[in-house]
């Protein structure tokens, strides 16, 4: 039977739990051994890191009533042995609500009011003003007690017009899509702006955080949803009822907020939720199973996605199944078929990139660390050279001898002053690199947007100028492109003059390739493109729309930016670290030569003894080779038992 998505994340995470272990081990014996540099250091204590927080968000999209909650529940929370999210009749989610983790904070419900809309603040911004957020305590091992605290997300407030005008809930320009007044002229409006529940679920804690998204006028009213943390998630699962398969309010919601092209297509999954409305005891299961596929086959014409993406569920008999252990039910539910799915695809995907990216650090680890072991043997050869040309030789000479190693020494010294030049150079350049991408000149190009888009009345150019606004972001990234390659060519010519110069083995690094960056730029426009349509010319007139639409954008785009900045910084880490451990090399070598010299002119070990020594340490350099690649082999392999590492780094 196909593990649930629960087992195949549980899988993932003893798989991440296992390599951070793996990589600690590897840092403590490279330290040990005098083999880490602080770029490397840094660069493996990111890598600990990214392994043991990396997340997996899991977006839930639906319009009102489709059974996104319960669907929630039947995947996640089917243990509790009850709803959790709030699914009944008459009681739906209105607020974007994540739950995730965070061991740092106790476990609670945060819950933003809706009257922070009103404030020119994104919510980027809000996540760091805990004053602002209402606290509720939950007990997670209560299941009565964390369903109460949830039910807190379905919560309303009945408002004047006015105030639903202010807040985003009404428009005179858009009546079809407003709610319907009371008899005192009031309308329905979500009481909460955001909700974040952090408890340590065990899926949670492993890095799982879920979104579950209201209906299509609380997220059109909530720019940052659409153009930031949906389009961040790993995987959006769109949720349709089988009972009216796509009905004009869902085609609006995946055209106007999800549709996409390229990889991230994949990650949008259909589920065409309440089957068993189909289940009729007048249909035979043949004529029920063809009902359900021409369903299905409709919504993947519809939506222009392959069929395998479209899934037939039924999370209410699911979740009944799972808390019955009735595992007929659980088949009959197709349930398991969404959770191999989003397990297979979702998981598989985020474990290859996360391979791929301890298999690059690994490989970039080992070269240093093998560099500085053969500059090690290197100088051991000279030493013996250098001492068995002493054989024979009286005490002028051996005087001779350590007047020449402490000249080569004030020599070697003195190259510090170019080497320091090329630093100043190199810091110079860099700090060109911040400026192209730093705060300062991201806020100028938002400023350019913010004005094109406060122009009044309806904005039909808005697309050219998103897209000159993200040309001059692409272009940004490709000037600092260019900046990273004047600082390649100086480190090429300057290691290269240290290497005939002094024997040094340098190599510049490969020069940081940020046309990753370039494409995420390019996704990030293509979903706000998307967001641009018809149906959202008449926000886009509305000036505090256009603003929180600004200021969405201004957080993700200042995200992409800052890890271009940190991946262009830990090159020039890893340049400056590698020259410094040679020198470190180097000046050691200086010391041990004359220590040598010293104890021969003074008797205080013959020169047959030293060679001796030196022969012993550089048989240690080839045996720290050996373990060196039997431990980076070891994390490189994708079913290396963490016992066998241990014993290894015993």
């Amino acid at each position: 039977m196909t593990p649930s998505f629960n087992q195949q994340f549980d899988q993932h995470g003893a798989w991440r739990r296992s390599f951070a272990k793996r990589l600690k081990w590897l840092s403590g014996w490279l330290d040990e051994n005098e083999l880490l540099d602080q770029a490397v250091a840094e660069r493996l204590k990111e890598l600990e890191a990214q392994m043991r927080t990396s997340k997996v968000m899991v977006a839930f999209v639906a319009e009102f009533s489709r059974g996104k909650s319960e669907l929630i529940n039947a995947i996640f929370f089917a243990g509790y042995g009850r709803r959790i999210m709030p699914a009944s009749a008459g009681r739906t989610t209105m607020c974007p609500t994540e739950l995730g983790y965070d061991a740092e904070q106790p476990p609670s419900l945060r819950l933003l009011p809706i009257e922070t809309r009103l404030e020119p603040h994104s919510l980027m911004h809000w996540r760091d003003e805990p004053a602002r957020w209402t606290d509720v305590p939950v007990d997670v091992d209560n299941a009565e007690s964390l369903s109460a605290a949830m039910s807190k997300v379905a919560e309303v407030r009945w408002v004047p017009l006015a105030e639903a005008r202010a807040l985003g809930f009404w428009s005179d320009d858009a009546p079809d899509d407003n709610p319907l007044p009371d008899d005192q002229g009031r309308v329905e409006i979500p009481r909460w702006r955001h909700a974040v529940l952090n408890m340590p679920h065990p899926l949670l804690e492993q890095g799982l955080i879920i979104l579950d998204t209201p209906g299509l006028n609380a997220i059109g009213a909530e720019p940052e949803l659409t153009v930031s943390l949906i389009p961040q998630a790993h995987a959006v699962v769109f949720i349709l009822g089988a009972d009216t398969g796509v009905t004009r309010s869902d085609l609006s919601i995946w055209r106007e907020h999800l549709i996409t092209e390229g990889p991230a297509s994949e990650t949008r999954i259909v589920v065409l939720n309440k089957i068993d409305t189909m289940w009729d005891t007048l249909s035979t299961p043949a004529q029920i199973d063809a009902q359900i596929e021409r369903q299905r086959r409709g919504a993947a014409e519809l939506l222009g996605v392959p069929l395998p993406q479209v899934l037939p569920v039924s999370a209410q008999k699911g979740l009944q199944a799972k808390i019955r252990r009735d595992d007929p039910l659980l088949r009959a539910s197709r349930l398991p078929g969404l959770e191999a799915v989003l397990g297979e695809g979702l998981l598989g995907k985020r474990e290859t990139m996360l391979r791929l990216a301890v298999d690059a650090s690994i490989g970039a680890l080992r070269a240093e660390a093998s560099r500085i072991i053969n500059v090690r043997q290197r100088d051991l050869s000279e030493q013996v050279l250098e001492l068995q040309g002493l054989r024979g030789k009286n005490v002028s000479v051996i005087r001779h001898m350590r007047s020449r190693i402490e000249q080569e020494q004030n020599e070697f010294e003195t190259s510090n002053v170019r080497i320091l030049a090329v630093r100043s150079v190199q810091g110079k350049l860099l700090r060109e690199v911040y400026a192209v991408l730093g705060s300062t000149a991201l806020k100028a190009d938002m400023a350019h947007l913010a004005a094109a888009l406060k122009r009044p009345g309806i904005k039909l150019s808005v697309r050219k100028v998103y897209g000159e606004t993200f040309d001059a972001l692409r272009n940004n990234l490709r000037e600092v492109q260019a900046t990273t390659g004047e600082i390649q060519s100086m480190l090429h010519a300057t290691f290269r003059q240290l290497n005939a110069e002094h024997g040094f083995t340098l190599q510049a690094p490969a020069e940081p390739d940020l046309s990753g960056f370039e494409e995420q730029l390019t996704q990030i426009e293509q979903s706000h493109i998307h967001y641009l349509g018809v149906g959202n010319l008449l926000k886009l007139a509305q000036a505090d729309f256009c603003d929180k639409l600004v200021r969405a954008l201004s957080s993700r785009l200042r995200v992409v930016n800052e890890a271009a900045m940190t991946e262009v910084e830990r090159w020039s880490k890893g340049a400056g670290a590698q020259l410094d451990a040679q020198l470190k090399e180097r000046r050691r070598n200086f010391g041990r030569r004359l220590e040598s010299v010293e104890r021969i002119q003074g008797a205080a070990g013959n020169l047959d003894e030293r060679l001796a020594e030196i022969a012993a340490q550089d048989s240690g350099l080839t045996e720290l080779q050996q373990r060196l690649d039997e431990l980076t082999s070891l994390l490189t392999s994708n079913d290396a038992p963490v016992a066998a590492t241990a014993a290894s780094a015993a």
